[in-house]
């Protein structure tokens, strides 16, 4: 158990912490919600019924989307583009030659079946993380809009106002600030971490330089 904990304390450490916001946001948005109710004359509602509400759906998967958005860019980005002097960025880019990449023929004995196998298999397995990426990022987009539209459509009704159609919904201006919101904030926070990652250091972390490396040192860190 000690050995499974210490090779995988980083995953857990982020599950735990996760799962603790999780909880948090949950009681918090009960809370939040339940006070609404009352301000509006409403009745409040239980824990259980919040859970499921499009409420709480909404405001988790507008986050979810924004994350994976997030990483299936910066994944594409560092493939493509080059910042030098940032340990975020490849020393080249490109796709690399198969020899590079341990395809095939080229592949090392205890190399990943697919990196092997050559043809289709390997051109997935050579894109694998950006489509898993992009395919959670699609479900949580969708997820995010048709609870976005269900919360929408429940305050026109409150209202007296006729509720929208899905499609209606996904050109409205509700949907696209709840969704901007997010992205912004994500761009900033990647485009903050390639350039300040050049001139500042970590010790010890594999996201930063060594800290004597010189500035324009690139694709290099300190683990």
């Amino acid at each position: 158990m000690r050995t499974f904990i210490r090779d995988n304390s980083l995953s857990l450490f982020f599950l735990v912490i996760f799962f603790a916001a999780l909880v948090g946001q949950a009681f918090a948005g009960w809370a939040q919600f339940n006070n609404e109710q009352m301000a509006s004359g409403l009745a409040e509602i239980g824990f259980g019924r919040y859970l499921t509400s499009a409420d709480f759906a909404v405001d988790v998967t507008e986050n979810w989307q924004s994350e994976y958005l997030q990483f299936l860019l910066y994944i594409l980005a560092t493939v493509f583009f080059f910042q030098k002097g940032s340990p975020e960025s490849p020393a080249r880019i490109g796709l690399g030659t198969d020899k590079e990449q341990k395809l095939g023929h080229h592949a090392l004995d205890d190399s990943p079946a697919w990196a092997k196998a050559g043809g289709v298999r390997t051109s997935i397995f050579s894109w694998s993380l950006t489509i898993v990426m992009a395919s959670i990022f699609v479900v949580s987009w969708l997820a995010q809009s048709i609870a976005g539209w269900a919360a929408y459509n429940e305050t026109r009704l409150g209202d007296r106002l006729d509720p929208l159609s899905w499609g209606s919904y996904l050109v409205n201006a509700d949907f696209w600030a709840r969704t901007l919101q997010n992205w912004q904030s994500e761009f900033l926070a990647v485009g903050s971490m390639a350039v300040l990652a050049i001139y500042l250091r970590q010790r010890g972390s594999a996201e930063s330089k060594p800290v004597g490396e010189p500035h324009d040192s690139t694709a290099v860190t300190g683990a």
